[in-house]
């Protein structure tokens, strides 16, 4: 046999890549992290009335034209819950993109380096995923202030640590596969190593954990918006129209119960769809 020929009989052990046929349930999961995909988008666009303007007495009855009543201070509900999406969706998906590029893009490299690069790497991030997430969040939050960026870039620093850890467990499997070595015998770098022959091989497990911190970071910044460090006035997410609207439970239920349903309907969408991603893999450990 030659050379080539045994370099191609090698490299075709690298797994097949599929067609993504979801069942049932992951399909409903779809739908539903769809829904609120395009509720982000448009909400804003289709919410009945202003996000601050007043339309009523405080915590007011459900009526035509406000099917969920009005907050404490007589704003409508569904309004804020439309335009909340975007905030409560938008920050948890920018951090969790921000943790997966810089988490999963060093986790490979220390992966393909190994070394030096590899423990150094390792270290580092060992020491940051020790520090509690919640706390941490709280320190800084409250020393730099709860604007939109300071939210996304301390949750996605959060995060960080875990995707370097699961991206890198998922690599060093994969590069210690005969393909992944002839590769490296061929002289290809470590860009090529890492970009067409790791990451199209843990394409399921990566997609998992990128689901998996989504839910995290909109729980995470959900609690920051209940404690009053999130998403600050007139703006709010999910977690502030529940904070806000705590004391009219009883006079208002809507505005306290139908954004804390919103997060409870995206957090199962987003696990129905992630649970039944064809070579999900194993995601190990919440952070």
């Amino acid at each position: 046999m030659s050379v080539d020929q045994t370099i191609t009989a090698v490299e075709a052990q690298a797994p097949p890549r599929h067609r993504v046929r979801l069942p049932l349930a992951g399909m409903i999961g779809a739908a539903i992290v769809a829904f609120w995909v395009v509720v982000a988008i448009i909400g804003p666009y289709i919410a009945p009335h202003d996000v601050g303007a007043l339309v009523d007495d405080g915590f007011g009855p459900l009526r035509w034209g406000q099917p969920l009543g009005s907050d404490y201070l007589g704003r409508d509900v569904l309004s804020r819950i439309l335009v909340g999406a975007r905030y409560s969706i938008g920050v948890a998906a920018a951090a969790t993109f921000l943790a997966i590029l810089m988490g999963g893009t060093l986790g490979m490299l220390a992966a393909v380096s190994r070394g030096l690069v590899d423990m150094m790497l390792s270290r580092f991030f060992d020491g940051l995923i020790s520090i509690p997430s919640k706390m941490s969040a709280l320190i800084v939050v409250a020393a730099l202030g709860s604007s939109i960026p300071v939210l996304i870039v301390t949750i996605a620093v959060i995060f960080t640590p875990g995707a370097f850890r699961i991206w890198r467990a998922l690599a060093v499997n994969v590069n210690a596969l005969d393909f992944v070595e002839v590769a490296r015998a061929r002289g290809e770098g470590t860009g090529y190593l890492i970009r067409e022959e790791i990451l199209p091989n843990i394409a399921g497990p990566v997609l998992t954990d990128f689901g998996l911190r989504f839910v995290f970071a909109v729980l995470l910044l959900s609690s920051l918006s209940f404690l009053g460090l999130g998403v600050q006035p007139p703006n709010a997410d999910w977690g502030s129209l529940v904070r806000e609207n705590m004391n009219g439970l009883a006079e208002a239920a809507a505005a306290v119960i139908v954004p804390a349903l919103a997060i409870a309907i995206l957090t199962i969408g987003v696990n129905l769809l992630i649970d039944n991603l064809p070579g999900r893999g194993s995601s190990a450990g919440e952070h």
